[in-house]
């Protein structure tokens, strides 16, 4: 797990979300966070940039990137089947320095 990914973590977990798994390799898909809070399932692509002189770091999701986590999303679900039945959220979250921002990821 890189230093963002450790950020983002430490945010969500302040918030109550519970890390169910990390770098999660499915195939040729990666999840970077799985969380859970109650009835709550997010798949969390996390992004970093050191510094604001190359943009932000959501701007590194493109469509191509939404759909590998959606259908990593899939893939995991399968091997958890226990899971499906929550509620299942899409989420990015740009790291800068220690500053996390949370989008949705549609």
């Amino acid at each position: 797990m890189n230093r963002g990914e450790r950020r983002a973590l430490r945010h969500y977990r302040l918030r109550g979300y519970r890390l169910l798994d990390a770098n999660a390799r499915v195939g040729r898909y990666e999840l970077d966070l799985v969380l859970r809070r109650g009835r709550r399932l997010l798949m969390v692509e996390v992004k970093e940039k050191s510094g604001a002189e190359f943009g932000h770091p959501l701007e590194m999701i493109d469509a191509e990137k939404v759909r590998r986590v959606h259908a990593g999303a899939q893939a995991w679900l399968s091997k958890h089947p226990g899971l499906a039945e929550l509620e299942l959220v899409f989420e990015a979250a740009g790291v800068t320095g220690r500053r996390v921002e949370r989008v949705p990821l549609a």
